[in-house]
């Protein structure tokens, strides 16, 4: 049974995750480990953040046992596998900088990060010290997607996603909720993306992405319709519709994906998908900032 340890308890996935491992009655209980210690953080200039702390810990502290610590280096110190889940991508590298002495296996909650170049060097670091780092939306685990993807990516020509957009000022453009789209846009795909186009309008972020071998994929974010995610693949000979809410919580899905990868220092994604997802949406960014330009990735 491995010791979890979670850092930031500003978002409700930390009250979601420690059900799931914490409670053996739980109707999707995942086993392996077991949420032991946390410590509180929050982004003080951060409303959705610092004002989900104190609730949340209190979840974690009397209904859980979750023992409340004073810094990430105690969390790190005192768990198996260390899982950043704080709301706020600013603060990411900084945080895994804090914990990587103890060479943790470690999860980071979405956004990865705000800056492909901290992407990068989060996947460097983690390479250096030899531990296993993953990251990434839940969408990526919905299990239609994880039954489609089981199918194999080699015949996928294209695809088109699309969800809800709604924006918060911290965390820029695309990267609140826009990231999980295009989180699945990169599972189905792989890395590998050229050039991006985003339009946007007060209801709607419309996105391009093209990669270098040809393929073109789509993005439509809406901020004022239904509120769900799903995604059209587009194989060879196929089409594949893929309903994000069906079957089991996708939730589920990524707490089950961790367990099975970060006890054997496992990533289970490739390192270069996490800087992909980061990478794409920085480059939207750009392009809905300028009229919907095209916008090369690694440039501006």
């Amino acid at each position: 049974m491995k010791k979890i340890g979670l850092i930031g308890l500003d978002t409700s996935h930390v009250v979601a995750f420690t059900e799931l491992l914490n409670d053996e009655n739980h109707a999707y209980h995942v086993k392996g480990g077991r949420v032991t210690v946390a410590w509180p953080g929050g982004s003080p200039d951060f409303p959705k953040s610092i004002e989900r702390v104190p609730g949340f810990t209190a979840t974690l502290r009397d209904k859980h046992g979750v023992a409340i610590v004073d810094s990430p280096e105690a969390v790190a110190e005192a768990c198996d596998l260390v899982f950043i889940e704080s709301v706020d991508g600013r603060v990411h590298l900084e945080q895994f900088k804090r914990t990587l002495p103890y060479r943790r296996p470690t999860f980071i909650d979405k956004p990865f990060a705000l800056r492909a170049d901290e992407a990068r060097e989060m996947v460097r670091l983690a390479g250096e010290a030899g531990i296993a780092l993953m990251s990434g939306s839940s969408l990526r685990y919905a299990e239609q997607l994880q039954q489609a993807l089981a199918r194999g990516r080699d015949d996928i020509r294209g695809c088109n996603v699309f969800g809800p957009m709604q924006e918060e000022p911290t965390q820029p453009g695309l990267f609140w909720y826009g990231c999980h789209a295009i989180e699945m846009m990169v599972a189905a795909m792989g890395a590998g993306c050229r050039e991006v186009r985003c339009l946007c309008n007060a209801e709607h972020d419309l996105l391009t992405a093209v990669w270098k071998d040809g393929r073109m994929a789509g993005y439509h974010g809406l901020r004022q319709a239904h509120g769900r995610f799903g995604l059209v693949l587009h194989r060879r000979e196929t089409v594949e519709s893929i309903d994000c809410h069906a079957g089991r919580p996708y939730y589920v899905g990524l707490v089950t994906a961790l367990l099975d990868h970060l006890p054997h220092n496992r990533a289970g994604v490739a390192p270069e998908e996490l800087v992909e997802v980061v990478a794409v949406i920085e480059a939207a960014n750009r392009s809905r900032a300028n009229g919907g330009a095209p916008v090369a990735l690694g440039g501006g």
